[in-house]
């Protein structure tokens, strides 16, 4: 009778595993535990420092499309984002009301597994475009015996940069199968829509880059609102993994996981800039985020958050 019970009651555990498809918040000894700092090694593409009072500056901001071009790519953005906001239930905020509530006792509540659930599964998307578009501007500058104007540099830097976002957050919730799942056909699909059309229309895929980090920002800080109204608790006391100690340099083992976010914000802030930049070029032109004019007393450019503009140069 013992051995039935416990079998129904494994088999049970098994099913309602199966079934479970948000992800599992981890506490600190579970982070600990699956902590791989053994396999970390000195980054890359060092990470510029972000000060606290800029990355709490930061905001959305939108760029107005200018053209047939911009509209699709804007368009294109909103129906992709309104698709994956039904199947997570995920609603943005429209004004202060909805801030406030949260959608409270409604599918559009967020709670801190729904959270984790949508930032790994952008996060793994969102490390595509960089690494595609660099690889085909790097088979460019070798199929025609030229230098590259320096692009390269900052595509590889934005890909890597989005892959130390999903490392960090892998660390601190583990999805489920169905998340895992998702993220296959995702990065399988979009990888290589993505790659045919920055073929064809690379400036096009830049502005639509430049919109997606548009929305990103916007995710985010209502993420910060949410931590700052202490709508998520399980996030109050959650300390940062070793991997985002060493990436970003500002943060360390006293630092909060609101610490974490505004400097994960500030990133796609960052990138939303690369991109209408880029988007605003000809593919002949230099990478003015990677190479500076000497002697030029107006603004320029940079890898930091001391100047900006958030909708291009």
């Amino acid at each position: 009778m013992r051995i039935s019970t416990a079998a129904k009651s494994t088999s049970s555990n098994s099913s309602t595993s199966l079934l479970d498809i948000s992800t599992k918040v981890l506490n600190e000894s579970d982070i600990l535990k699956h902590d791989d700092k053994s396999f970390i090694t000195h980054n890359l593409f060092p990470h510029p420092e972000f000060g606290t009072k800029e990355c709490e500056e930061v905001k959305y901001e939108h760029r107005e499309p200018r053209n047939v071009s911009d509209t699709i790519a804007f368009r294109g953005v909103n129906f992709f984002r309104w698709c994956f906001d039904m199947v997570t239930g995920y609603k943005k905020p429209r004004n202060d009301h909805d801030l406030e509530t949260g959608f409270k006792g409604t599918r559009w509540e967020m709670t801190e597994n729904k959270w984790l659930t949508r930032i790994i599964f952008l996060e793994s998307i969102a490390g595509v475009p960089g690494m595609v578009a660099a690889f085909l501007r790097h088979l460019h500058s070798l199929r025609l015996l030229k230098r590259d104007r320096a692009w390269i540099e900052t595509l590889l830097d934005e890909a890597y940069n989005e892959r130390m976002h999903l490392l960090t957050f892998i660390k601190l919730g583990q999805p489920s199968w169905f998340t895992r799942f998702i993220i296959y056909v995702g990065q399988g699909v979009f990888c290589n829509a993505f790659f045919l059309c920055y073929l064809m229309v690379p400036k096009y895929c830049h502005r639509f880059v430049g919109y997606l980090e548009e929305e990103a920002v916007s995710t985010y800080s209502h993420l910060v609102y949410e931590l700052d109204t202490k709508k998520l608790p399980k996030f109050d006391h959650m300390r940062v993994p070793p991997v985002a100690i060493q990436y970003w340099t500002e943060l360390d083992e006293n630092s909060t996981f609101r610490d974490l976010i505004l400097r994960v914000r500030a990133d796609e802030a960052k990138h939303r800039e690369v991109n209408h930049t880029l988007a605003n070029l000809d593919l002949t032109d230099r990478n003015p985020f990677a190479m500076k004019i000497e002697e030029v007393d107006k603004p320029q450019p940079e890898n930091g958050l001391k100047v900006q503009r958030p909708t291009g140069w």
